[in-house]
């Protein structure tokens, strides 16, 4: 199946598709953690986004098509970060600078063949994956040479930086609500 063949099928069920090597793939639905992770870090880059009146929107489940086999792969991170207008008008971001993926135990390999799939995207940035099984997060990040690293930066506490938006957290401010982390509601 190619990418436009995929946008105008009528998937079964209730659940959110991706198109991977041409072939449709179903997305388990997200756990309760999976889905607080979600929308407190959209929320966090939202609301930074606002304060700072940028141009820039935090999209949940946007698709994307990476530049390998863009016409047989769709796929969808957990959020993205577009500072296109054009990219809002369509069926899938075509500009990211940010793609965060939510790592769950149960979709790891799934998870990181789309990362490494991601790298393709030539205004991509950044792509950050978080944890769900523990605190911390894996940072990639392509270097003023336009080249991306060998594997990721992991994080499992304090602040780290997300360039592309210039914003900066607390690993554990993500996990707010999850009950993961003490002192946090």
């Amino acid at each position: 199946m190619t990418v436009s063949e995929f946008l105008k099928w009528d998937s079964p069920g209730e659940y959110c598709w991706q198109l991977v090597d041409g072939v449709p793939v179903a997305m388990s639905p997200p756990t309760p953690v999976h889905g607080a992770i979600q929308n407190e870090t959209g929320r966090l880059i939202a609301n930074h986004l606002l304060d700072r009146g940028s141009p820039c929107t935090v999209v949940s489940t946007a698709g994307v098509i990476p530049r390998f086999q863009s016409d047989r792969n769709f796929m969808v991170p957990d959020l993205a970060v577009t500072c296109s207008s054009a990219d809002m008008t369509g069926q899938a971001l075509h500009e990211p600078v940010l793609l965060i993926e939510i790592l769950s135990p149960s979709n790891h390999a799934e998870t990181w063949r789309n990362v490494w799939t991601y790298l393709t995207i030539p205004s991509l940035r950044e792509i950050l994956v978080i944890r769900t099984s523990a605190i911390g997060v894996e940072l990639l990040r392509r270097g003023d040479d336009g080249a991306w690293p060998d594997k990721p930066v992991s994080i499992a506490s304090g602040a780290f930086a997300l360039s592309s938006i210039d914003l900066s957290l607390p690993v554990e401010a993500l996990y707010r609500g999850t009950g993961m982390t003490t002192g946090m509601t």
